[in-house]
Order: C-alpha cells, then structure tokens, then sequence
C-alpha cells in the first residue's frame, strides 16, 4: 500500500518560500505521478502542480513561475519549492499519487493521497 507523508509546512512571511516534501516510505516512486492539490478554508480542493513518471510538469496559473515541482526517484520524493507567497496561498496542502502515466489535473485522477500539511502565509 502507498503512503504518503508531507512534510515541511508552517508559517511564512508574504514574499517568503518554504519547500514541500512528499516521501513514499518503502515504496518506489519511479513508475507513478505526483501532484500537489491544496485546500483554503471554506473553498474547494483545487490543483497546483504535478510532475508525471516522465518528469513532464505542469501548474495552474496561480502558481506559475513561483512554484517548482520536482522529484528525487533516489530518495522516493517530491518537492515542492515556494517562493514569492502570497497570503491567498495559505492553505492545507495535499500531495497524491497515481500509477497513470498521463494523469492531469483533476483530484479523480489521483488514488493515493497524503494527510495534508498547514502552509500559513501571515505577516
């Protein structure tokens, strides 16, 4: 079974950057796609990046050119670097995995899902 693990949340100034990690324990992250989803309190999930088996990214437009999306197959993690944050960027933040090779961006694509990490941009 894949689990996820985030890591790396807590509170930053507005114009900080803080980098998101999400580890797979015991399993290999070579053959699924990881994408980032984050929730502010009373909107909907919505997605923010994902980066495929093939290291092909994508982001949504409220992110784009701040954040970056990677992956280190060595260590079964992904990344996710935040900088240039806005405190509309608060939110609880989701990584999730899917063993597709061309899963997108829309949260039914995705079967494995992390607990959820707190970013708080606050000054």
């Amino acid at each position: 079974q894949l689990q996820l693990v985030e890591s790396g949340g807590g509170l930053v100034q507005p114009g900080g950057s803080l980098r998101l990690s999400c580890a797979a324990p015991g399993f290999t992250l070579d053959y699924v796609s990881i994408a980032w989803f984050r929730q502010a309190p009373g909107k909907e999930r919505e997605f923010v990046a994902f980066i495929r088996r093939s290291y092909s990214t994508y982001y949504s437009d409220s992110v784009k050119g701040r954040f970056t999306i990677s992956r280190d197959n060595a260590k079964n993690t992904v990344y996710l670097q935040m900088n240039s944050l806005k405190t509309e960027d608060t939110a609880v933040y989701y990584c999730a995995a899917s063993i597709g090779p061309y899963s997108g961006d829309r949260s039914a694509e995705y079967d494995y899902w992390g607990q959820g990490i707190q970013v708080t941009v606050s000054s």
